[in-house]
């Protein structure tokens, strides 16, 4: 099971969903006193998350803490069925991603509803019991041991219940999906802005982040990022370019297949990107579709 050490403290375990190499992470971290992981992936991985601490040399019951940015199945599906494994260990997520995990029906229907077989790919979702998870809020810390320490920031914008973690020793940010899909052998960012999606919050979050003069970005798809700051700006600055493409574009009443095109001509980023995309199992099934609907629901809403 590949697993690359990142800090004395910090390893990130690929986790392979379906036999994906670099789309998925988790990140396991080590204190003196106990140890963490940041995000549980997909029920389909499970096994390979559980392969990559022993091979870091973490044993199950020194994980106190499994922290989720935010409940979808490819961040948190796994949690339930992971959680049998860890004896010792609380599910760290948002209040409103809370009861979801403890009764994950709905969920689960929605996520087939989006994904379709997709979905099935991914595993059912298992509960997670009541008594075993905290919710979290913003500035709350997670003291690992021997100045190891995670703190807790709310961003919402890809989704009402995002959090991401800030990890002062290295100067890193777990972000989950707040600062889209970074795809390592390209050096490029797709936008992760399915419906509901809102953009305010959205740049908010990513200035909070910069607030914090990060010096590395933590992606859950996938990897680690040097010079977070240039990261982020170039992320925002993305992001306003979808929103002045799609806001004319829904304006002029085009469809979703010409605002796909009109982005793919004025963003360098997607035009590298989309033959990657195109040939990709789980990211050619409509996520930049998906992506460029949020927007058109965000300025359809704004138009109401």
């Amino acid at each position: 099971m590949p697993t690359q050490r990142l800090d004395s403290y910090l390893h990130i375990v690929d986790l392979k969903p379906a036999g994906l190499e670099d789309f998925i992470a988790s990140y396991v971290l080590k204190g003196e006193k106990a140890a963490a992981i940041v995000e549980s992936g997909p029920k389909c991985s499970v096994q390979n998350l559980l392969d990559g601490l022993r091979e870091i040399g973490v044993k199950d019951e020194d994980v106190e803490y499994v922290l989720v940015s935010h409940v979808h199945i490819d961040h948190a599906g796994g949690a339930g069925t992971l959680m049998h494994s860890l004896p010792n260990a609380k599910l760290v997520v948002h209040p409103k991603g809370a009861p979801h995990m403890m009764k994950p029906e709905k969920l689960w229907e929605q996520s087939k509803l989006v994904l379709g077989k997709f979905a099935q790919l991914y595993g059912e979702i298992e509960p997670v019991p009541e008594d075993r998870i905290l919710t979290a809020y913003e500035g709350m810390k997670f003291d690992l041991g021997g100045s190891v320490q995670l703190e807790v920031l709310e961003t919402r914008g890809h989704a009402s219940h995002h959090l991401c973690f800030f990890e002062d020793g290295s100067r890193g940010v777990f972000v989950g999906d707040a600062a889209g899909v970074y795809i390592p052998r390209l050096d490029v960012t797709v936008p992760a802005t399915p419906p509901p999606f809102y953009l305010e919050p959205t740049l908010a979050s990513l200035g909070k982040i910069a607030g914090l003069r990060p010096r590395r970005l933590y992606y859950t798809h996938f990897g680690c990022v040097e010079r977070a700051d240039e990261r982020l700006k170039k992320y925002e600055a993305q992001l306003k370019l979808w929103a002045e493409i799609v806001s004319e574009a829904v304006r002029d009443g085009d469809t979703l297949e010409n605002m796909r095109k009109r982005i793919l001509e004025r963003d360098p980023q997607m035009r590298v990107a989309a033959d990657f995309i195109g040939k990709h199992v789980l990211l050619r099934q409509g996520v930049v579709m998906q992506d460029v609907q949020g927007y058109v629901e965000f300025f359809k809403k704004l138009k109401a």
